[in-house]
């Protein structure tokens, strides 16, 4: 039936090429980061710009950071990492420029509207409106426990697309309750991030 066809994804290359060819990102290889599921560089020229881009903010001071969480939405998650991920550090919902590359990772809810806002971000750097920056990825943090609906996991697919990488980090019940808890996603996440910004 049309209607349960598989959604196309045009960000990515056409089946039979390299890694992220499929809209699936490939499992991470042993002591290597996660790959590649969208382009490693901006496209430039023919990427249409967002209707709502981000705002671009000098870097302040290195306070240690290896690199900068960007919520591309309010409560997308970013202070949840920055207690849970060390090493990041919240770049206040502002494309962080300085003299030279800023590594980012953007941070979005799984909802339509985190998605949507993704979309925008990911245009945004794509277009080369912003530059200074280096993207590593987005992460994608559940905003429910269970299964996604399928009109959000196609929406994960076309937004991993159009990002270098996409981790995703699942419902944690302890989070909503204060409590503090690593899932084994985040112990993956904080790894790559380590070994992407190490290999800069």
């Amino acid at each position: 039936m049309e209607g349960n066809a598989p959604v196309a994804n045009p960000w990515l290359p056409q089946p039979g090429l390299p890694e992220g060819s499929h809209g699936k990102p490939p499992p991470p290889v042993h002591g290597r980061p996660a790959g590649l599921t969208g382009p490693a560089a901006p496209q430039g020229a023919g990427v249409p710009r967002p209707e709502r881009p981000l705002p671009v903010a000098r870097a302040r001071p290195d306070g240690g950071q290896s690199w900068w969480w960007l919520g591309v939405h309010g409560g997308a998650g970013v202070s949840t990492l920055e207690r849970t991920v060390p090493g990041g550090r919240d770049a206040a919902r502002a494309w962080p420029v300085a003299g030279e590359p800023q590594p980012v990772v953007l941070v979005a809810r799984s909802t339509a509207h985190g998605l949507d806002a993704v979309g925008y971000a990911a245009r945004q750097w794509s277009s080369r409106m912003v530059t200074g920056v280096e993207l590593l990825g987005l992460v994608v943090v559940a905003d429910a426990p269970g299964r996604r609906p399928r009109p959000l996991r196609d929406r994960v697919r076309l937004a991993a697309g159009a990002v270098p990488r996409l981790w995703e980090v699942p419902w944690v019940e302890p989070w909503r309750l204060g409590e503090p808890h690593v899932p084994r996603e985040c112990a993956s996440l904080a790894h790559d991030l380590i070994r992407l910004t190490r290999l800069a």
